[in-house]
């Protein structure tokens, strides 16, 4: 049996390209050290929780007549200081899960007329792998629409779907690559290099018909 053999990957195998079958695809490679998107999101969620919870103790002490105007400078440096334990534990956290994954991880992005999905691919599949299976795939793909679904291309770790309708917010994050779909209650990370970011931050605009536009 051959050897599958994994040509180098260049900067053109990566655009955004339309398949047989209406959708159009790409593979980014997130480096995680270079592009911290994930990092900043947690950092965000975890001294959102910690503000919440100070403000929540805070109207307790003010409804029952317990607060003070003293306590508020102690509320502050108690904040700096839960704030820069929890910055230390998300970076140590970040460090470990990013050589756990071997620094970088391979997404497939699909993207149609009614929603955009973020596919999250195991650490095992590289780029080249991804890529080559797509290439391989358009032709086929003319006579058997399903079989863009199948094998190497349907594995996955997280997969994350977007539907349009549900939308509320879309905003560009250029100096990332990024551009956020956010529904009410979760946000899809989608990344594209800056060679076809306006055409799909342009696409998904026009697609998105109860959204908020952040450009």
């Amino acid at each position: 049996m051959k050897k599958e053999t994994i040509s180098k990957v260049t900067e053109k195998d990566k655009k955004v390209k339309l398949y047989p079958d209406g959708k159009y695809r790409w593979v980014y490679e997130l480096n995680l050290l270079k592009n911290p998107t994930v990092l900043f999101d947690v950092w965000i969620v975890l001294a959102m929780s910690v503000f919440i919870v100070a403000i929540f103790i805070m109207g307790i002490l003010f409804v029952t007549g317990d607060f003070e105007i003293s306590m508020l400078w102690g509320s502050i440096i108690n904040g700096i200081i839960v704030l820069s334990v929890i910055t230390a534990l998300c970076i140590i956290g970040y460090l470990v899960y990013t050589l756990m994954v071997g620094g970088k991880y391979v997404v497939l992005f699909i993207m149609d007329e009614h929603e955009i999905v973020h596919k999250q691919m195991p650490k095992t599949v590289k780029t080249a792998q991804l890529i080559g299976k797509l290439t391989m795939l358009a032709g086929a793909v003319a006579g058997k629409p399903g079989m863009i679904g199948t094998g190497l291309l349907a594995k996955t770790n997280t997969s994350l779907n977007s539907d349009y309708k549900s939308v509320k917010k879309v905003s560009a994050v250029r100096w990332m690559n990024l551009i956020k779909v956010e529904e009410r209650f979760f946000k899809n990370r989608i990344y594209v290099n800056k060679e076809d970011f306006d055409f799909v931050f342009d696409y998904l605009c026009k697609h998105c018909p109860n959204a908020t536009i952040k450009n």
